[in-house]
């Protein structure tokens, strides 16, 4: 379990070192080509198998897609237009990266958290151009190109790329393993890049009230904690703890990109804090399995 607790360790130190140094937001154009790189690597390990599909992956979809629409209109009613979209970019953020990672640690099924990452990255993308222009009200045809054009270059000419490529170098599908520790740079890096850039905006805007930023915290805490409890019930018995894990671990990156592209540094704060949300109950989980293994270990000896 060690390597996990490094890893999380990293992603928390790279979030403080990012607050320290603002003056690294010059270099967040990187940002982009970052997660590109990720997504490269993690479309070329992951199939969409029709026995890895079960019932429950729509649920969790359609879950993903309402929670983005529910948490706006509670940011709304909390406190108006920053705190809704801040909280419409932690909803609507689907499935980690790491999330399989996650779940292999935990000794779960794998293949249907991969599963849910394929669906909810694929479908949401396709689906944001059509959505953002309603929460952000902004006039729909310019922004939908826009952000059609955006996402079209970060999530599907990656997707393109790596079945081009696996197509014809079928052994590429073996360079993600081997890369795990360049993937995971990469997230570090992004999330730097990112935090400097949020850090920026608020020193730049010292007057903002410290009350909105609680409260965009807040809202992001809230709805990690819904997106991990509604995952677990709809997952069931059978699947409580990966669908917990694929609604609840979010690939923040994206999102929090499109954010500070289309919103505001202040509208990424949200989505920067459930970073720090899901990350701190992925390391509990952790912990507590590392605990259930060590004393199983205690009983057979």
């Amino acid at each position: 379990m060690k390597p996990g607790f490094l890893r999380t360790a990293a992603l928390l130190l790279s979030l403080i070192v990012g607050a320290l140094i603002p003056q690294a937001q010059a270099a967040a154009w990187l940002i982009r080509w970052l997660i590109m790189g990720m997504l490269f690597l993690v479309f070329l390990q992951t199939r969409l198998s029709r026995e890895a599909l079960h019932r429950s992956h729509g649920w969790l979809l359609a879950a993903n897609i309402a929670m983005g629409f529910i948490a706006w209109g509670v940011g709304w009613v909390i406190g108006g237009r920053d705190i809704a979209l801040a909280a419409f970019f932690c909803g609507i953020t689907p499935t980690a990266t790491a999330a399989p990672v996650i779940v292999s640690f935990l000794r779960g099924r794998v293949d249907y958290v991969v599963a849910a990452f394929l669906l909810t990255n694929v479908v949401i993308a396709a689906l944001l151009p059509a959505m953002m222009p309603l929460v952000l009200g902004t006039s729909a045809p310019r922004a939908f190109s826009d952000i059609l054009a955006s996402i079209g270059l970060v999530v599907f000419c990656p997707m393109v790329a790596a079945w081009l490529v696996r197509t014809v170098h079928p052994d590429a599908s073996a360079w993600p393993k081997r890369l795990s520790n360049v993937s995971f740079g990469a997230w570090v890096a992004a999330l730097f890049l990112i935090t400097a850039r949020v850090s920026d905006f608020l020193r730049q805007h010292a007057d903002l009230p410290r009350s909105l930023l609680v409260k965009i915290a807040a809202i992001s805490l809230v709805v990690c904690v819904a997106n991990f409890t509604l995952g677990r019930l709809i997952g069931g018995k059978q699947f409580a703890r990966e669908a917990s894990q694929a609604l609840g671990q979010k690939n923040t990156t994206f999102t929090i990109y499109l954010a500070l592209t289309y919103a505001s540094p202040l509208v990424a704060f949200g989505p920067t804090c459930y970073v720090l949300w899901h990350n701190l109950w992925n390391s509990w989980q952790l912990q507590r399995q590392a605990r259930a293994e060590a004393a199983n270990l205690r009983s057979v000896a």
